[in-house]
């Protein structure tokens, strides 16, 4: 009889909606994971959009980890309005990576679609600036023979908090099944600048911006919720009668679900036996 199979926790054991991670093993598990994505595609690097922030930091020095300064580009994009100091940070993570660097200063690009939509809000320029990065990203990863790394957590991806096509795109995410918090964890254990690890995250989208009052709730609040929510698979009720408010509870469970098409590939109407994406649905690494 075989051994039942236990899967190694990379949590340590629930006191509810404890997140601690053992981040050895979450290291040792998401370099393999992009050495391995890497080499299948017959591809020695990838090209991380490197922003200043958290995630991109902890994104882009797993991927030395993984696969050595050589197999790691940065590129840097900022917008004539971005705060010098997120320029700052990107390149002091590259230097300490010792990785190749790039700047792609995307003013020269977006600013005459501005002026052709004067009217534009401030969220449809930041989707248009968005895009327009992950545009450069994937031609740098052309011009380098690379893949795409991207930088989304768990917790924006299950909010819907980031831009189809634009930040949400990547080749492989290594962290995007990790929640704020435990970024912010695996930062520490990682020896990210701890400048990066405490300052207020945000998009850098336009000034002032910051993710935490977009959402209207702290990470540490928003990923105990959704842990419970989603991983632990609690009803609302029980998730309020653990302390938490019910009306912040209901506001993110109807942004998961109403951002769930962020995360599906395009709804293609069916005429055939055989519809990719509904019955054509091998594994990504088929026949690899």
């Amino acid at each position: 009889m075989k051994a039942a199979h236990r899967p190694i926790p990379v949590v340590a054991p629930s006191h509810g909606a404890d997140l601690a991670l053992n981040a050895p093993l979450v290291v040792r598990i998401v370099t393999g994971f992009i050495a391995e994505e890497t080499r299948r595609t017959g591809r020695g690097r990838v090209v991380v959009g490197l922003s200043g922030g958290l995630d991109s930091a902890v994104a882009a020095t797993l991927a030395v980890k993984a696969l050595g300064r050589k197999g790691v580009v940065a590129v840097m994009m900022p917008f004539r309005e971005s705060q010098p100091a997120s320029l700052k940070d990107a390149r002091t993570v590259a230097r300490r990576l010792g990785v190749r660097h790039e700047l792609v200063d995307i003013s020269p690009m977006v600013d005459p679609y501005f002026e052709r939509f004067p009217d534009m809000d401030a969220l449809r320029r930041g989707n248009r600036m968005a895009r327009e990065r992950m545009n450069v990203l994937f031609d740098r990863s052309a011009a380098h023979a690379a893949l795409v790394l991207g930088t989304s957590n768990k917790t924006e991806l299950l909010l819907g908090y980031g831009t189809l096509f634009g930040d949400m795109a990547s080749a492989i995410n290594p962290i995007g099944d990790l929640y704020k918090t435990q970024v912010r964890q695996l930062a520490a254990h990682l020896g990210v600048p701890a400048a990066i690890r405490s300052k207020a995250p945000s998009a850098d989208l336009w000034k002032g911006q910051t993710d935490e009052a977009e959402l209207g709730a702290t990470y540490a609040e928003a990923d105990q919720i959704l842990h419970l929510l989603f991983d632990e698979r609690w009803e609302v009720a029980e998730v309020a009668e653990a302390g938490f408010e019910r009306r912040l509870v209901d506001r993110l469970r109807r942004m998961v679900m109403r951002s769930q098409f962020k995360r599906r590939p395009p709804l293609i109407a069916k005429l055939s036996a055989r519809t990719v994406g509904i019955d054509f649905r091998y594994p990504r690494d088929w026949g690899t």
